[in-house]
């Protein structure tokens, strides 16, 4: 029997029907997806960070590289609010009926583009309203502005308790007036707002506690809205950083691939969310640079510590460990406290070695207003071994600039490295700058007791190997 010819063959009907029904269910499946996207979102760590955090404080910087998805949190977080919809993992802030909401951008072109796009859909194919964060059966009305193409004044959003939120669109380009408002709940900011716009969103949500997210690179180096989370501590504001590492969706190479296509200048800022002070940065090297994991302190390495007094900017202390033989000076300990007397750090530092060297800058010499002993001796009536002198170079000087440059030099050359734990001490690094040409004197508490210690290394002594000196390298809370 001759074989059949395959173009004689037919379907049969009812398989016919089965390929079609079928055909119909996975484009409805698709059409789901794609108009419920808010269902489907699975934050990296980092992002998962920034919303858990939202439970806890009521203002919130995520801080990030360009393309590592701070807006696309910003927007999913934004939906969540919006219509009520709460995954199961959530544990951040939660709203239990609808609420207003303002967000927006540098430009109404910019919220289009970003904000809008992100939550809606392709600003200029209203078909393809209800693709973004926003169910397209939770968007409920629209109303358009005039002036920018395919731009959105305001939607009217579904909540699942039956009410309606209300989220209106801005720019900072109009100026803190166009983000008055009555009463809001929630104000997400993408891109730096200035200043003044900032502040008005924070006075619309005063009345209702309500949240303040900002989304973005800080490419305008530490400006006010950046000083206030790095500079201004305060437990109801939240800083969360997320580098080029954090974001999952790029392989190791495409990682460097995408460092190396930024100029030195902004790679920092780029790729890591940190602030670009551009030349104004005081040291411009790379934390990966002089970043080194913990490890045990050979015996015969010398070690000193160093301190910078303060009562309302903190008191500071570093413990530092010398390699001679390589001339590599570590930083492997860090201490860091405000408002506190000198038996509380005492008695936080001890533990690292009744024996350790403690340098000390001039101030030490200033005599306390009320017992009229110097600082120093008060350090030293609490069982620190500070140095009899003051902190010098081996010639007598103690210029700030030199010893700056010292540490400069070393980070440049290899000979400088901080252990990973201290967190606060690469805080501080990363915003150390000059502005018109001078040091600015703030958030450099590490900073300068390291560069004392530096100075005067030549006192560091050998750990004793009979107990005395503890020097397990850890961070001191």
């Amino acid at each position: 029997m001759s074989e059949a010819d395959p173009s004689d063959r037919t379907i049969a009907p009812g398989l016919s029907a089965m390929l079609g029904e079928q055909m119909l269910l996975m484009a409805e499946l698709h059409r789901r997806q794609r108009t419920n996207i808010l269902a489907g979102y699975r934050p990296y760590a980092k992002q998962r960070e920034f919303h858990a955090t939202g439970g806890a404080v009521r203002e919130r910087l995520f801080m990030a590289g360009n393309q590592l998805g701070k807006t696309l949190a910003g927007a999913a977080e934004a939906a969540m609010h919006l219509t009520g919809r709460y995954p199961d993992w959530w544990q951040g802030r939660r709203f239990d009926r609808p609420v207003v909401m303002l967000a927006g951008s540098e430009s109404y072109e910019l919220t289009r583009d970003g904000v809008q796009r992100l939550l809606i859909g392709p600003p200029l194919n209203e078909e393809e309203w209800g693709t973004g964060f926003l169910p397209k059966a939770a968007i409920k009305a629209t109303t358009r502005r005039s002036g920018a193409s395919g731009a959105l004044d305001s939607v009217t959003v579904r909540h699942v308790t039956g009410g309606a939120s209300t989220l209106l669109f801005k720019a900072y380009e109009q100026g803190r007036a166009k983000w008055q408002a009555n009463t809001v709940d929630y104000v997400w900011f993408d891109e730096e707002p200035p200043e003044d716009v900032y502040f008005e969103g924070i006075t619309r949500t005063n009345a209702t506690r309500g949240a303040i997210a900002v989304t973005f690179t800080p490419l305008k180096g530490l400006s006010a809205v950046v000083a206030r989370y790095l500079m201004e501590k305060s437990p109801d504001r939240a800083v969360i950083t997320m580098t080029i590492g954090d974001a999952e969706h790029y392989t190791p190479e495409e990682r460097q691939r995408v460092i190396d296509s930024y100029p030195a200048h902004e790679r920092e800022a780029r790729t890591r969310g940190v602030p670009a002070l551009g030349s104004g940065r005081i040291f411009p090297v790379t934390e990966e640079s002089i970043r080194i994991e913990p490890f045990d302190i050979p015996r015969h390495w010398v070690q000193i510590g160093g301190l910078d007094f303060g009562w309302d900017h903190p008191f500071a202390a570093v413990g530092c460990a010398w390699d001679r033989d390589a001339d590599v000076f570590h930083v492997t300990k860090i201490y860091r406290e405000r408002e506190a007397t000198p038996i509380i750090h005492a008695a936080a530092l001890k533990p690292w070695g009744a024996a350790m060297p403690w340098a000390w800058p001039h101030d030490g010499l200033q005599h306390d207003k009320g017992s009229g002993e110097q600082l120093a001796a008060q350090y030293r009536a609490q069982g620190l071994a500070l140095l009899p002198e003051r902190a010098t170079f081996d010639d007598g000087t103690n210029g700030v600039e030199a010893g700056l440059s010292d540490m400069l030099q070393r980070m440049q050359t290899g000979r400088w490295k901080v252990f990973s734990t201290c967190t606060e001490w690469f805080e501080e690094f990363r915003l150390y700058h000059r502005k018109d040409g001078r040091i600015v004197k703030e958030r450099d508490d590490l900073i300068s007791a390291s560069r004392y210690a530096l100075m005067m290394k030549r006192h560091a002594r050998v750990n004793h190997v009979n107990g005395n000196w503890n020097f397990t390298a850890r961070k001191v809370l």
